[in-house]
């Protein structure tokens, strides 16, 4: 076991009995469980496979423990995080084995939702869309980064699919669990990405209409694949193209959000700030998505609960709600 190794080493013996404890620090009724770590992909952006490793998937058992002892302090709902959640399973079982971890964590007392995090979009999992499909507890929403569109970027990028391809896998995705929402982030003023590669990247962002979505801009990093090659987007076009980017997302938010006044949803409450409760559907993930604000001063709610709440306004990237009675 590899922490009892460690212990042993500084002179201890581990105490089983303790597995899967753990300090938090999000709020109670939320927490993120990191299901492996380390990374097999060769992104050549990423300094993650230098700093953390090869892939190391956690066993089912041992995060299973975890969620339990989780569920015991409170935690309603589990955040799933990994270099890549796609790969889960691979070095343990032989398969990729996230869909059977969620059928385990499902099972899970006191866990009301599962959320998944950091997908990689080659050779992801299908049978984790029947899971999602099947149990109300694995929520309708999946982060896939996904970095760029372009062909010649992706090859340089060494993410290993197309553009083709990707396109393909999110239609997939919407063809399976309709009501899906996918959050990505992508990546501008990569080392060699021209107007026309900037061009197709906006346009399949206009096509694609993420429910959510993040712009970076391009950062050399020490050690990478891509420190080899030269730096040759100027600052202000990194800037310009990232910011392009998110005004089109603001766009489509607003939109899509429009479209969820009248609509009624599962809301778990995270904080009352101000004179607003603000809280969240299974289509948000904490500080990185929408957020449903319910006036405080006409209506009580308790943080950590759920209500249901229907929505009355909606901007690009805030919901206002009451509570459905």
């Amino acid at each position: 076991m590899y922490w009892k190794g460690i212990v042993e080493e500084l002179g201890g013996s581990l105490r089983t009995e303790l597995l899967g404890e753990r300090e938090l620090s999000t709020p109670k009724h939320f927490a993120y469980m990191k299901i492996s770590e380390g990374c097999d992909n060769p992104c050549s952006f990423c300094a993650i496979p230098l700093i953390r490793g090869s892939y190391r998937s956690k066993s089912i058992d041992d995060l299973v423990t975890e969620t339990k002892s989780l569920a015991a302090k409170g935690v309603k709902e589990l955040i799933l995080i990994a270099q890549d959640l796609t790969y889960y399973g691979l070095d343990l079982y032989k398969k990729r084995n996230l869909a059977e971890l969620l059928e385990h964590l499902v099972k899970v007392e006191g866990i009301e939702w599962i959320r998944l995090h950091y997908a990689f979009p080659t050779g992801f999992p299908m049978d984790v869309l029947d899971v999602m499909n099947r149990e109300p507890k694995v929520c309708n929403y999946l982060d896939i980064p996904l970095q760029h569109i372009s062909d010649s970027i992706l090859k340089s990028m060494r993410r290993g699919t197309t553009k083709e391809k990707t396109t393909k896998l999110l239609k997939a995705f919407r063809a399976e669990v309709p009501e899906m929402t996918i959050r990505t982030t992508l990546i501008v003023g990569y080392p060699g990405e021209t107007q026309e590669d900037y061009e197709t990247l906006r346009d399949w962002v206009k096509e694609m209409r993420f429910e959510r979505l993040g712009c970076f801009t391009y950062s050399h990093e020490e050690n990478t694949h891509a420190f080899n090659l030269e730096d040759d987007v100027p600052e202000d076009v990194k800037m310009a193209r990232a910011n392009e980017i998110m005004e089109i997302q603001s766009q489509i938010s607003w939109e899509l959000n429009q479209a969820k006044i009248g609509q009624e949803y599962k809301v778990v409450i995270d904080r009352k700030e101000g004179n607003y409760f603000v809280g969240r559907t299974e289509y948000d993930s904490p500080d990185v998505d929408n957020e449903v604000r319910i006036d405080a001063t006409k209506t009580y709610l308790k943080t950590g609960e759920f209500a249901k709440i229907k929505v009355i306004e909606a901007e690009d990237f805030d919901l206002y709600g009451e509570v459905v009675e």
